[in-house]
């Protein structure tokens, strides 16, 4: 009785949960910086920019490519973008 109890209970437990988040955590608490400022961005990189009300930003594809979303406002709009 345990174990058929166990085969019911396990899956209906995995069927609740989100696995892709186990895969790709999102950034806890991004920041901005200029692109002068940090190592993990080379000039020669794409990035997804986004201008809008004389707000710009610039987002890594590379991590872009591991994250696959950005949620964010720019210029007070909110703004999701993928790669």
């Amino acid at each position: 009785m345990v174990i058929v109890l166990l085969l019911s209970i396990v899956p209906f437990w995995f069927a609740r949960q989100n696995h892709f988040e186990w895969m790709f955590n999102p950034l806890l608490h991004p920041t901005y910086a200029p692109a002068t400022l940090v190592d993990f961005v080379d000039d020669r990189d794409m990035v997804v920019a986004v201008e809008i009300g004389g707000e710009a930003v610039a987002w890594p594809v590379r991590q872009m490519a591991y994250h696959h979303i950005v949620e964010d406002k720019v210029g007070g709009v909110p703004v999701v973008s993928t790669y």
